[in-house]
């Protein structure tokens, strides 16, 4: 195995131990030779795998000291905090704080998407709207999410910006575990219709004020759905 692989492979586990608590923010990871011994590897690997995660901000060195972890505030891999947001202990306020960045994100692209969707788009929305009224009715939560998930794809990628939807795709993985969570409550579900109804509506009027008033919307039912049937429940 080359040693590059080798090198991934133990940056992805001291950050697996990180994001689940064994190595505390601003606590010492062990040294170099007691890595290479705990993964068997030469300590050129571990240090190759330090580089890693001190490019991404997860670790620092500080000379003569150790290397620390930083605080997950300071990392700057979006892989990292997502896993970090997946397998911390903070997950309530991951929730919210995915819903902050839905907003930013989402209202902008439903203001691009009214001025820049096709018909075809309109249909396919239309489609997954459906899909969602006979999952609600079914109480299948699996297929609830699966097309909540795509009716906020088509949106984004209406919106003509292809940083937006390669902004937004390493979210789907922790987005839908939580929509899965929440959506397990049937009244969310129904809200969830309803605004997404909205949604349709404004978009496919073409008024880009209106496509960004009524995702703002449905974000903050999405935040006080949380608030009242799943967060501390």
């Amino acid at each position: 195995m080359a040693r590059q692989s080798l090198a991934a492979m133990v940056a992805d586990d001291l950050l697996n131990r990180i994001v689940t608590g064994e190595f505390a923010p601003d606590s010492t990871l062990p040294g170099e030779l007691e890595l290479s011994a705990q993964h068997d590897v030469s300590r050129m690997t571990v240090r190759e795998a330090m580089k890693t995660l001190q490019a991404q901000h997860v670790v620092r060195v500080e000379r003569g000291r150790g290397t620390f972890v930083n605080p997950l505030r300071r990392w700057t891999s979006l892989e990292a905090v997502l896993r970090a947001a997946s397998a911390g202990e903070n997950v309530d306020t991951a929730s919210i704080q995915l819903i902050e960045l839905r907003r930013m994100l989402e209202t902008g692209a439903a203001e691009l998407a009214a001025t820049r969707i096709t018909p075809d788009d309109v249909d396919v929305l239309r489609a997954h709207l459906a899909e969602m009224r006979h999952a609600h009715a079914e109480n299948d939560v699996d297929r609830f999410v699966a097309a909540d998930l795509a009716f906020h794809d088509v949106i984004l990628r209406a919106s003509g910006n292809v940083f937006v939807a390669v902004l937004f795709e390493p979210l789907t993985r922790v987005l839908a575990a939580r929509r899965r969570e929440t959506s397990a409550v049937v009244a969310i579900q129904a809200h969830a219709i309803d605004e997404h109804m909205r949604v349709l509506k404004a978009v496919a009027s073409g008024d880009p004020e209106q496509a960004r008033l009524a995702m703002d919307h449905h974000m903050t039912q999405t935040m006080d759905d949380l608030a009242t049937y799943v967060l501390h429940a």
